[in-house]
Order: structure tokens, then sequence, then C-alpha cells
């Protein structure tokens, strides 16, 4: 993939302004191709029920993350796109559970896989989306005013990063969606897209972990924090009201899907985590490299390497702490060569 340079940029304005610029074609497509935004985001926004939770969800995160939100407006701006339109894709997972019943198409589904050891520091990610995200991600290298720099996948329309990325700190990062139900959602709360583009400007992994812990999201997450100067990696559960749990990836390997492992919430039952995640400690157990499990195609219905026809594995990335380098395939990594690769 084509990296975006640009920055430094005097405030978040103008970086919305320019990524919205660079990549407008992409995000006007996607906004005219999101079923999700279209037939229901749209609709419920455009009625008087969502006064109440979009206000609230405004209120909260301008005055949480201003400058976060200068950029979305700014994103509007360069991409020609109403501001609604860009504000709901932020704030799909927040608004989703209050208007529908039916979260099936709404689900994004990744897998990790993540050790520690005296001979290796690695994670590996599947970024896994709904199908109509093919072709409507960039990648984005950004300069900040006061010199940090990040590297970020970024879907169309969106905050960079809900996926994944890196910065000049040596610090790296990878998501994973979980499910919390109904009545462990706070409405109006933090969002997560804005959480994780405030990741990208950690100085290390304590500053990270503080950054998470302190927002009080609306609806949990999972974060995979990669610090490859302390050679560490966290896996760090949130949930609403200020609810997280953190767990440090040691030298038995570590696969995380779309469930919470560690911090006790109720969740939904997701049949595609739950086979993803036995599949891969099968593999695990029987010493199956971490590309192998990634790129495995061997459940039918719930595979890990996913290629429709909803869910779509848009790409892999390989992380190597001791080597310092990330890798990202585009196609099956057991059967690709990397299209990008950075040094950390």
């Amino acid at each position: 993939m084509e990296v975006f340079e640009v920055g430094p940029c005097e405030d978040g304005h103008e970086l919305g302004v320019l990524i919205g610029k660079r990549f407008a074609a992409e995000i006007r497509s996607r906004i005219a191709k999101d079923l999700i935004l279209q037939k229901q985001l749209l609709p419920f926004a455009r009625s008087p029920d969502s006064r109440s939770l979009l206000s609230c969800l405004s209120e909260t995160n301008i005055e949480r993350y201003p400058a976060y939100w200068d950029e979305l407006r700014g994103l509007a701006v360069g991409s020609g796109s109403p501001f609604l339109e860009i504000m709901l894709l932020n704030f799909r997972k927040e608004i989703i559970p209050f208007i529908s019943k039916d979260n099936e198409n709404t689900n994004d589904d990744c897998s990790d896989v993540l050790v520690v050891s005296d001979s290796m520091a690695f994670a590996a990610h599947n970024e896994d989306a709904n199908v109509a995200l093919l072709g409507h991600t960039y990648l984005i290298k950004a300069v900040l005013s006061n010199g940090t720099s990040f590297t970020a996948y970024t879907y169309a329309g969106e905050l960079p990063s809900c996926a994944f990325g890196f910065n000049s700190h040596g610090m790296a990062f990878t998501l994973n969606s979980v499910p919390p139900l109904k009545h462990e959602i706070e409405a109006g709360a933090v969002g997560r897209n804005f959480v994780s583009r405030d990741l990208l400007e950690a100085q290390n992994i304590d500053d990270a972990v503080s950054r998470i812990c302190s927002s009080r999201v609306s609806v949990g997450h999972g974060y995979n924090l990669i610090d490859t100067k302390t050679r560490r990696i966290l896996n760090l559960e949130t949930a609403s009201r200020g609810r997280f749990s953190i767990f440090e990836v040691g030298d038995a390997p570590f696969f995380h899907a779309n469930a919470y492992l560690h911090l006790k919430v109720d969740q939904e039952e997701d049949e595609n985590s739950m086979r993803r995640h036995k599949r891969a400690i099968t593999l695990l157990e029987n010493g199956s490299s971490f590309v192998a499990i990634l790129g495995d195609k061997n459940d039918a219905k719930h595979p890990i390497y996913m290629t429709g026809p909803l869910l779509y594995t848009l790409c892999t990335v390989a992380i190597d702490l001791d080597r310092k380098m990330m890798c990202i395939y585009h196609g099956n990594p057991l059967e690709t060569q990397p299209s990008n690769v950075f040094l950390l």
C-alpha cells in the first residue's frame, strides 16, 4: 500500500483536511457503500430518538479530545463529506447497540498471537472487518507539531487508527473488538476511536496504559500494547465505567480473538471467536508458526483467515520486537510476501 506522508501540521484540523483531501474518493465511496451507515446509523441519526445519545457522545468527546474532534471536522472538510456521516462512522460501535437487536453485521473480528520469551518477542495480527471495507483503507504517516510521528493503518473516514499502528517512541499496538452485553455499555461516554487515536502519541507502555485506563469508554475493547524499547507486550481489556484488566504476555504464546479472557464482563456468545480460539490453541499445541495460525483456513464456517462473504481479512501484520520490524501482508501470509515493511 502507498503510505501518505503528511505534516508537520499546525493543528488537528489541518491534519484532518490534508488526509481528507488525499483520500476523498475512498472516503466518499465508503460512505456510499457502507450499508451499516446507510441503513442503520443515518436513519437513526435523522430521528428524534437520536438526539440525546448523539449530543452526549459529542459533548463528552469534544471535552476529552478537542484536538481529535477538530481532526474529524477537518476530515469532513477535506473530503467534502457531511460531518454527520463522518461522526457516525467514528461512533458506530457506540451507537449500534442502542438501535439494533442484530449486531451480526457490525462485528470486526480480529485475531492476535503474542509471545515474549528469551528467544523471541513477536506479535502477529489479522485485521478482519466487514467486506465493505475492501478498498477503503489506507496507510498514513503523520508528523505532529511536537516532533512525534506515527504510522497508522486507517479505515476511510475514521480517525487513525481503529486497526493498528506505531510511533517514533517505539510504541505499537493492535486491537481486538470484544462484545459486551448491552447492560455493560455506558451510553454517551468516550468513543473507542478517540482512545486509539490517542494511543498513537503514547511515549511508552506506561503512558499507553494510562491513556487507555483513564478514558472511561462507552463500549469495551481489547488492546495489545507493544513496546520495542523495553521488549514488553501487554494485553489490556477494558469495559465501561472505568473497568480494565492487564495481562503481561510471557513465554507461553497467547492468542486473543474477540472475547474477554481476563476481565469479568457479561458478553455475547460469539461462535466465530470461540471457534477461532479453539483452532488456534490446537495449532499452538502442535507447534505451528504464528504465520501458519493466522493464515489457517481449516474451519470452513469460521476460519482464522477470512475471505468472505461477510467478513474479510483485510491484511495481516507481523511485529518482531527484537528486529524492530513490522511487516504487512495483503493476502494470506502463508502464500504472499510482505507488501510493506517498516522499521520501528
